[in-house]
C-alpha cells in the first residue's frame, strides 16, 4: 500500500504541537524556574503555547518566575513560532547543506503561499536575512535606553528578547508585571517598539515588494508617485489598510479614553497621543501594554476586540483574520451594493475564489472566538466583557488582557490555550486547504436552488 504523503495543511498544525510539546518538557525541568522546581505542567503547558503562538497571555510574570535558561527557551519558542516551524526546518536544512526535496519546496510554497516553486529556496534565504536584520537593529536601538537603565549585561538581553518579541509579535516581555507600563512616557521605547511590531505585521512579500520598488525609484531618480504606482497591488492594499487601521484605532483611543483617569485622561497631552497610536499598534496581535488594559472602558474595549479580530497582514508574524481578507470582504460587499459585476481595487479585479477564502477564514475564526468567550465566561463565571476580551485576545494571538488569566480555573486555561494554538494555525491551514484541490465532487454540478438572504 502507498503511503500516504502529509501535506503543508496537516504538516503546520503537527509541528506546532511537536514544538508546544518540546517546550512544555524543557520549561518543566527544575532549572528552567527561578525558585528551582518544577512548574506545574499546565503552567509549563500554557507558557509553551503562548511562545510558539507568539500570544504572549501569561498565567506566571514571565520576568520573575523563570530562570535565565527558562527565558531562553521561551525566546527560541517565540522566534521559532514568529517565523514558522516549515521556514525553521527548511533553514536548518540549508544550514547543514542537504539537499531539499521538490516536495520541501512545494510545503514552503504553499506556507508562505507562493505562486510556483521558483525562487522559494531564495525567497526563504530572503526572509531569514531580513528577519534577523530586522531584529539586530531593533536589539541595537533597545539596547541605547536599556543599558543605562539596566546595566550593560542585563540591558543587551533585554534589547534581545524584547526585539525579537516585538518583531515576531509576541508581546512577552521582561520588564515587569506591568509590562510597558514603566516607558509611557518614553517616545524612543514606543516607538522603536511600534516600528518592530509594524515590520512584523507586514508581511514578506511587503518587505520586498517596498524594498525594491524603491531602490529603482531611487536608481532612475523617480518621485514618490512612481514609486506607490508600481508596488503590486498587493502591497498597496496592505500599507493602505495598515494605514487607515493604525490612524483611525489611535483616534478612537484618544476620543474613547482621553478622559479616563485610569488611562490616558491622567498624561499631558503629548504622551495620550503617543498611547494613544502604541494601543492602536499594539492592539492588532503585538500585545505590550503601556496603559492599563483593566483600566479601559467598555467602548474600548469592543473597539479593542474588534481590532484584535483583524490583527496584522498575510505572510507576516502577527495573527487575526488579516487585514488583506477583511478589505477584500467589505470591498466585494461594496461592489455589491453599486451593482458592479467584479470586485476591483488599484485596477486590479480580485477573483471571487480569493473572496470564498475570506468569507470561510473570517466565519470560522469569528464563530470560534464567540463559543469559546461564552464558555470562559460560563465556566469561570467572569464576566462576558472579560472573556470576551480574552478570548479574542488568544484567537488573535494578541496578548492583551484584563488582568484574569492568572485567575482562570484549569478549564479556562485549557481553553485560552486551545485558542491560541487554533488562532496561531487556524487561519493558516484554513487558508492553505481551501488553496488545494479537493478530490470529491470538483466536477459536480448541481441544479440551482433558490434561497433568500438579508
Amino acid at each position: 500500500m502507498k503511503r500516504k504523503e502529509l501535506s503543508a495543511a496537516q504538516i503546520i498544525p503537527i509541528g506546532f504541537l511537536l514544538m508546544i510539546a518540546l517546550g512544555t518538557g524543557l520549561l518543566s525541568l527544575p532549572f528552567a524556574t527561578a525558585s528551582g522546581q518544577r512548574a506545574p505542567f499546565l503552567t509549563a503547558l500554557f507558557t509553551s503555547t503562548t511562545s510558539v503562538c507568539v500570544t504572549g497571555l501569561v498565567v506566571v510574570d514571565t520576568f520573575s518566575y523563570w530562570s535565565l535558561f527558562g527565558k531562553a527557551v521561551i525566546l527560541m519558542l517565540i522566534q521559532i513560532g514568529g517565523l514558522g516551524i516549515l521556514a525553521v526546518s527548511a533553514s536548518l536544512i540549508m544550514l547543514l547543506h542537504k539537499s531539499f526535496s521538490i516536495r520541501g519546496r512545494a510545503m514552503l510554497r504553499d506556507s508562505f503561499d507562493l505562486d510556483s516553486l521558483h525562487g522559494v529556496l531564495p525567497f526563504l534565504r530572503r526572509v531569514v536575512l531580513g528577519v534577523l536584520t530586522v531584529e539586530g537593529i531593533g536589539a541595537v536601538l533597545y539596547a541605547i535606553a536599556f543599558v543605562p537603565r539596566f546595566g550593560f549585561a542585563r540591558g543587551i538581553w533585554y534589547a534581545v528578547f524584547h526585539a525579537i518579541s516585538a518583531f515576531c509579535n509576541a508581546g512577552l516581555d521582561l520588564i515587569g508585571p506591568d509590562s510597558f507600563q514603566p516607558f509611557h512616557d518614553s517616545p524612543y521605547v514606543l516607538l522603536v517598539t511600534m516600528a518592530l511590531i509594524i515590520f512584523g505585521g507586514l508581511g514578506y512579500i511587503v518587505w520586498f515588494d517596498t524594498f525594491s520598488t524603491a531602490r529603482e525609484s531611487v536608481r532612475r531618480r523617480f518621485g514618490v508617485r512612481w514609486f506607490f504606482r508600481h508596488l503590486s497591488e498587493h502591497t498597496k492594499l496592505v500599507l493602505s489598510a495598515t494605514a487607515f487601521l493604525i490612524v483611525f484605532g489611535a483616534g478612537a483611543t484618544l476620543l474613547l479614553e482621553m478622559r479616563n483617569p485610569l488611562t490616558l485622561g491622567a498624561l499631558p497631552w503629548g504622551e495620550r497621543i503617543l498611547n494613544a497610536v502604541f494601543q492602536s499598534v499594539t492592539y492588532r496581535t503585538a500585545g505590550f501594554a503601556a496603559i492599563p488594559q483593566s483600566g479601559l472602558s467598555d467602548g474600548s474595549v469592543l473597539f479593542g476586540t474588534v481590532m484584535m479580530f483583524i490583527g496584522g497582514s498575510p505572510m507576516g508574524t502577527a495573527g487575526g483574520v488579516k487585514t488583506v481578507t477583511l478589505a477584500v470582504l467589505l470591498l466585494s460587499a461594496l461592489s455589491y451594493v453599486r451593482g458592479h459585476a467584479d470586485t476591483v481595487v488599484f485596477r486590479r479585479r480580485i477573483e471571487q475564489s480569493l473572496v470564498k477564502k475570506a468569507a470561510a477564514i473570517l466565519s470560522f475564526s469569528l464563530l470560534l472566538s464567540l463559543l469559546s468567550s461564552v464558555l470562559l465566561s460560563a465556566a469561570d463565571g467572569v464576566p462576558l466583557t472579560d472573556a470576551v476580551f480574552e478570548v479574542f485576545s488568544a484567537t488573535g494571538t494578541v496578548g492583551l488582557s484584563r488582568g484574569i488569566t492568572p485567575q482562570l480555573s484549569v478549564f479556562g486555561r485549557i481553553l485560552i490555550i486551545l485558542c491560541m494554538y487554533l488562532g496561531r494555525i487556524g487561519p493558516i491551514s484554513l487558508a492553505l486547504f481551501f488553496h488545494t484541490d479537493l478530490s470529491g465532487g470538483k466536477n459536480i454540478r448541481y441544479a440551482q436552488g433558490r434561497y433568500f438572504v438579508g
